[in-house]
């Protein structure tokens, strides 16, 4: 068992992934597995690091940080099993990106080269997030702060690239808080009828998933058993169709209906686009459970492709995701503060000028702690905030700590600034835009 901390791409050997090895021996052309992946993979070379160097040693004992070559799918915080390794669970990620940065290349000769140096620093920081918007050609990156994404821009510069970046963005989500009602979707040829309604998820099912405990991979029947011993109903929790990441879950009550099986990728289809882009601001949806409770399909495969089954889903599934009081979310970080007791007045001022509280105090030695939470958007100058008030002689540091509801008097700003930066239209869609009523 090896627990991989740290992978690098070597311009000529690839990518190697270094980590303790916790137990038995690992050495060239052994056959292993990436655990919680299901990705199997032959060790080409096993080596260790003498200072910048690596020595090829050719099999190493349980104790040791071996540098291994050959598997290209391997990523920071994976762990490492021998084919017949008793299964458990592997390191997960818990935290999410909450700020994002839009760049593109200065000159569109260097297109290939950022490709192929974005793939390379996503392998070596699973935290970065890179994708293209398809609609502009601009290239985002997302990660755990302002500070994080600086780093990832100043490492493609050092690659020899010119980019030109725009302001860092803060990623929302959107929930509901009320349970909607069901809404009949039908497809454009309107020979398909689709019934859904949404309710929140439980807090901790939103948890679990978040912490990689409850994933769509894992084995219908011990999903069911979380799902029971969490209260939910025997035959809802047996019909879980898919447990979205971003902590949302869409679950079969149908009774009986012709053709669904057939059509079932089609409706996940529809579901996935909705929790891609909520109806407020066209931000990741979160703590949402979809509930599909009829089908009317057509009997002819021709009238009930994904053309018509998925619309006639996101149709319906907006519809009740509007009627069951939609809001929006931000990341609230935790920030803890190291400072003289003569600044800690200081601190906590800043943190609440920021619409952030503190959470405690206390005394170490010679410096106070501040422990507090503030809202990631309020971040962008709090280098700054905190040099100033403390004349530098703060040590900071700040990580994700939850989710929580944009605060009313600023929430209708704050979704209309976001739909004018995506180029939505100001008005907010209505029910009867997707359903009639």
């Amino acid at each position: 068992v090896m627990a991989v901390t740290d992978v690098r791409v070597d311009p000529q050997a690839g990518v190697v992934a270094t980590g303790r090895l916790f137990s038995g021996t690992i050495s060239e052309g052994d056959s292993v597995i990436i655990i919680g992946r299901n990705i199997s993979g032959r060790v080409q070379q096993v080596g260790v690091y003498m200072g910048p160097a690596r020595e090829i040693v050719g099999s190493i004992p349980a104790g040791n940080i071996p540098a291994i070559l050959g598997l290209s799918e391997v990523r920071a915080g994976d762990t490492l099993g021998s084919v017949e390794t008793v299964p458990f669970e592997s390191l997960k990620y818990v935290s999410e990106p909450v700020v994002t940065i839009s760049f593109e290349p200065k000159y569109s000769r260097d297109l290939p080269k950022l490709v192929e140096f974005l793939n390379k620093l996503t392998i070596e920081d699973p935290t970065l997030v890179a994708i293209v918007r398809p609609e502009t050609g601009e290239y985002l990156i997302s990660g755990m702060g302002t500070l994080h994404l600086e780093i990832a821009l100043t490492w493609i510069q050092k690659a020899g690239l010119e980019i030109v970046s725009g302001r860092p963005i803060i990623l929302y989500r959107e929930t509901i808080q009320t349970k909607g009602r069901e809404f009949e979707g039908k497809s454009p040829n309107r020979h398909n009828r689709i019934y859904t309604m949404v309710e929140p998820l439980e807090p901790e099912i939103i948890e679990l998933i978040r912490k990689g405990e409850l994933f769509d991979e894992m084995d219908r029947k011990q999903v069911a058993k979380i799902l029971r011993d969490h209260g939910w109903d025997a035959d809802l929790a047996r019909n879980v169709w898919l447990i979205d990441g971003r902590g949302n879950i869409l679950v079969d009550a149908t009774k009986g209906a012709q053709y669904l099986q057939e059509s079932k990728m089609m409706i996940i289809g529809g579901f996935q686009r909705v929790m891609q882009e909520g109806p407020l601001a066209a931000e990741n949806m979160r703590g949402v459970k979809a509930i599909l409770t009829q089908v009317e399909l057509h009997e002819d495969p021709v009238h009930r492709g994904y053309a018509q089954i998925a619309p006639a889903t996101w149709r319906s599934l907006y519809a009740s995701v509007l009627s069951a009081t939609p809001t929006l979310l931000e990341p609230v970080l935790k920030i803890e503060a190291k400072v003289a007791p003569e600044f800690m007045g200081a601190v906590t001022s800043t943190i609440t000028s920021k619409r952030g509280r503190v959470l405690d105090v206390k005394q170490a030695e010679y410096v106070t702690v501040v422990i507090g939470e503030i809202p990631a958007s309020e971040t962008f100058d709090l280098s700054e905030a905190m040099r100033s008030a403390t004349m530098g002689k703060a040590f900071w540091a700040t990580e994700f700590s939850q989710w929580k509801p944009v605060p009313a008097s600023i929430k209708d700003k704050v979704i209309q600034e976001i739909r004018k930066r995506k180029g939505l239209p100001p008005e907010l869609p209505t029910i009867s835009q997707f359903v009639e009523e």
